[in-house]
């Protein structure tokens, strides 16, 4: 899992910020939950790799 997070900033029209709001809490998630889920399929898709830090890999087993 990721030790560091970024901010991305995304421009949507309201009435989808609204319903996707919406969706989410109807699904006891919060937005930035569902996103970060949709870049990870994204990039599964793709064939994309990246790093990522584990804490445990950082002491040593």
């Amino acid at each position: 899992m990721e030790t560091k997070t970024a901010r991305l900033t995304v421009l949507i029209d309201p009435a989808k910020k609204e319903a996707f709001e919406m969706l989410c809490s109807a699904q006891d998630l919060t937005p930035s939950q569902v996103v970060r889920q949709l870049i990870r399929e994204y990039l599964e898709r793709h064939g994309v790799t990246y790093k990522t830090k584990s804490p445990l890999a950082k002491r040593g087993r």
